[in-house]
This record gives structure tokens, C-alpha cells and sequence, in this order.
């Protein structure tokens, strides 16, 4: 089997669930890589067949999205080539992690393809929202990619067809201990602001993970760290809790390992305030920004007595993938085009 694997590189979340599947998928044949975006500070451990800078989100310092940078790596005549000529045809399998070529592609050459990742959970209604629904977010993530079948990933499995999260290999095989350090990931602030933030507390030390460190430095009660997959790994495994945004494989990782978690949603990411929803059902502290009372709810959070949350996902990749081969891939079910009915959609 031929199996085509399209990657979403806005952040390091797809990047690393893919890292962790490949070898899963090539039990079943042969995978190529589609990396699309250029946001990542993760780079594959694999071999890449194609790159496109696709389209990405971007990062102010100030805990937000970055919309003029978005709108000028925008390059719609080089997204229509690459749609044209991007060989989806010649795959048995197409699986799609959040890529807008990869979805027009098979649309225009009417390959059936699958949604597959945790943004495909959003497609059904059960997944948490937060109580304000913004219009402009529902449809990115349920029209952006579209696709006749999905394979979801979130924190608890809300539908037929939604798996709990992929975690990597070293966080499975972890014996989790309790050191004296936080785990800081917020990487839609700067170094700046995150050095301006955390020297406050000089009582804790803090590992800060930046997309502008290149090396580790140490700067009184801080340490920054690069982004870098072992090393982030070997701090979240041994850290007292971790400060994080509302992504999904970070607060995924740290819950399988029982860790006390305070996540912070990327101001005008209507996903990360979908999963900062889902985070609160499950009894995870969220705050909606970081301002001037930061640091009454970050004393109040490393004080709580209250037993972290922990959860088992273990078994996510075998039952994701046994999904996965078990759907009717070269057909196109008649109930899947009336529920996904787009122009671009091959019904």
C-alpha cells in the first residue's frame, strides 16, 4: 500500500504526532511526507518527499496572532500549482493532518482522502466549544480541510471515530518524578516578555522553552531551553507542573503523566479556546489571558494540594489506526457528501 501523509507544520504539535505514527504507518506500506506551513521549530525525523510553505499561522510577542505576517506568506498563485500538481492520485491511502493543498488537491482530482488529527474531531458537535462560539473559527476548523471520511484525536474520545491523543514513545516509557522546576512552553510570547513574566517569582526556577533561544543559557531563577524534542521531554517528565498554551499534544502529554497543568489559550486561536473547554471539563485551571492578576492565579495554582489529573492513552495509536484501515477508503459514502456538502468537496 501506497499511503500519502500530509502534515501540517504551523507549530510542532502535527510535527511530533507524526514523528510518533510513522513507524505505525509503515507496518502498513509505504508513507510519503507532505510537509505544508513554515512555522514549525520541530524539524521531522524523516524523510520529507514534499514541502510547501502551505498556509500558517503566525505569533505576535504578545500572546496573540500575528495577522499581517499571515496575509503576506499568502501566495495564492503558488498554492493553485501546487494544488494542480501535487500527485495525490497516485496513492492508495491520502491522510490529511490539517493541510488545505492536500484537501483541494483530492477534491479537484476526486481522490477520497481522510481527515486525520485533532482538528478532524471538530466535525462532531459533541466536542467541547466555549460557551461564546465565533463564527469565523467553526468554519476554519470544520471547512477548511474537507474530506468524505475523519479520524479524530482530542482528550476524551466525544464520538464515533474521535481517539484519545498520540503520545510519543519517551513520554509512555516515562517514570515521571516531582524536581524543583516549572515547564514554561508559550510560544506565542518572546523571550522578552516570558523573562519579564517569570523573574517575578524568584522562589521557583523555570525552564523556559523559546523559538528564539538557540542555546541553553541560565539567567537566576530561569533557564532557557531551545525547542527541542528531548530536551522539552526530559524537563516535562521531572518539572513540579507546566504553564503551557491550549494546544493539544503538550496538555495531552502532561496529562498522561499525571502533571499539574495551567494552560493559556493564544489570544484569537478559536481552537486552543475550544480545547481550553475541554481542559476544564476534564478539571485542568485555564486562565483566558495573562494580565496584571497573573500572579494571585499563578500562587494560587502552584499551591493547590489538589491531585493532577491523570489519564491513560496507551492504547491511542493501535485503535486510531485499526479505524483508519478498517474504512471503505476507495468509496465515497453518499451519507458523507450530505454531511460535509462543499463546492469542493468530490460528492
Amino acid at each position: 500500500m501506497k499511503i500519502f501523509y500530509a502534515v501540517q507544520a504551523t507549530g510542532n504539535g502535527h510535527i511530533s504526532r507524526a514523528m510518533t505514527l510513522l513507524p505505525h504507518l509503515q507496518q502498513y506500506g509505504t508513507v510519503d511526507l507532505f510537509l505544508s506551513g513554515s512555522n514549525a521549530n520541530l524539524e521531522l525525523d524523516a524523510p520529507v518527499k514534499y514541502r510547501s510553505r502551505g498556509i500558517s499561522l503566525f505569533y505576535n510577542c504578545q500572546g496573540g496572532l500575528d495577522y499581517r505576517e499571515m496575509a503576506k506568506k499568502i501566495n495564492p498563485v503558488r498554492i493553485h500549482r501546487e494544488i494542480r500538481d501535487l500527485p495525490v492520485e497516485n496513492y492508495d491511502l491520502v491522510l490529511n493532518d490539517f493541510d488545505y493543498i492536500t484537501s483541494a488537491a483530492c477534491a479537484r482530482k476526486k481522490i477520497p482522502s481522510v481527515h486525520f488529527g485533532h482538528q478532524a474531531s471538530f466535525q462532531s458537535a459533541r466536542v467541547p466549544r466555549p460557551e461564546k462560539q465565533a463564527r469565523a473559527g467553526e468554519w476554519v476548523l470544520t471547512k477548511f480541510v474537507k474530506a468524505p471520511y475523519r479520524t479524530g484525536y482530542h482528550f476524551e474520545k466525544y464520538d464515533t471515530g474521535i481517539f484519545e491523543p498520540v503520545v510519543k514513545k519517551e513520554i509512555l516509557d516515562a517514570n515521571p518524578v516531582i524536581k524543583n522546576h516549572i515547564t514554561i512552553y508559550l510560544p506565542s510570547y518572546c523571550e522578552i516578555q516570558l523573562k519579564a513574566l517569570f523573574e517575578k517569582f524568584p522562589d521557583h526556577r523555570f525552564h523556559i522553552f523559546s523559538r528564539e533561544t538557540k542555546f541553553i543559557r541560565e539567567e537566576k531563577n530561569l533557564v532557557f531551553l531551545p525547542v527541542n524534542r528531548d530536551l522539552f521531554s526530559g524537563s516535562l517528565i521531572q518539572c513540579r507542573g507546566i504553564i503551557c498554551g491550549a494546544g493539544f499534544e503538550t496538555p495531552a502529554e502532561a496529562l498522561h503523566l499525571g502533571k499539574k497543568i495551567l494552560a493559556i489559550p493564544i489570544n484569537g486561536q478559536y481552537e486552543q479556546l475550544c480545547n481550553a473547554a475541554a481542559l476544564r471539563n476534564t478539571g485542568i485551571r485555564c486562565l483566558d489571558r495573562i494580565d496584571h492578576s497573573f500572579p494571585l492565579h499563578f500562587e494560587q495554582w502552584i499551591q493547590d494540594k489538589t491531585p493532577p489529573v491523570k489519564k491513560d492513552y496507551s492504547n491511542s495509536i493501535r485503535e486510531s489506526l485499526d479505524y483508519v484501515f478498517s474504512l471503505p477508503l476507495r468509496v465515497v459514502p453518499e451519507a458523507a457528501c450530505t454531511l460535509h456538502r462543499s463546492p469542493v468537496l468530490p460528492c
